[in-house]
């Protein structure tokens, strides 16, 4: 059994979409596969509409330690080179490469930090 989350994300749908489509709170993978199989009109729309665009559902997952989690992407996240637990220490990802920055965006899913090493520019 899965959680309406779960089901969700394995829909690339927001947990807004699915309770007001009547996804029950807990359904099985066959009930998953089913509706995968063959998706109802608003799963099929929902889906056009989304063409090319961010996706509802993005997979963090830490560099160090390997915990991963699904989050709804910001319109603001850039493309983070990594993400970290908010227990780790940043000195334990890879070094900077020479002539880059890093940038550290807190509150990125429920506990992780995004990472971005950015080019100096030349002031």
């Amino acid at each position: 059994m899965m959680t309406r989350r779960d089901a969700a994300i394995a829909l690339d749908i927001p947990v807004e979409m699915a309770k007001r489509h009547n996804l029950p709170a807990r359904m099985s993978e066959a009930d998953l596969a089913a509706l995968v199989a063959e998706p109802p009109a608003w799963l099929v729309q929902s889906r056009a509409n989304r063409q090319g665009k961010r996706p509802v559902w993005v997979h963090l997952t830490c560099t160090v330690c390997g915990y991963s989690e699904a989050a709804r992407p910001k319109k603001w996240w850039p493309d983070f080179d990594f993400v970290h637990c908010d227990d780790h220490s940043p000195h334990q990802l890879p070094p900077v490469d020479a002539g880059r920055v890093r940038c550290e965006y807190e509150d990125i899913g429920t506990r992780m930090i995004g990472v971005v090493d950015e080019q100096v520019r030349d002031g």
